[in-house]
């Protein structure tokens, strides 16, 4: 059985959204010079589309969701 994930590159990636750079950068509320960042470094997964990249959106979702930490 395949996982369908969008880390899985041979699994069906149909009903993957994706995200342009500036649409990551507005949803997490940072400059799109750090959603660069976290691409070049490895830490956000995406597609190099020409000249430009691509964001899986369950990918966005699944950093916010290691990004949370409990103060106090």
């Amino acid at each position: 059985m395949a996982d369908s994930s969008p880390k899985d590159v041979s699994g069906d990636i149909s009903g993957v959204t994706f995200l342009t750079v500036a649409e990551v950068a507005s949803m997490m509320r940072v400059s799109k010079m750090t959603v660069y960042r976290l691409v070049h470094s490895g830490e956000l997964p995406a597609v190099r589309v020409g000249r430009s990249f691509r964001v899986p959106e369950d990918e966005v979702n699944e950093y916010l969701r290691k990004s949370f930490y409990s103060a106090g």
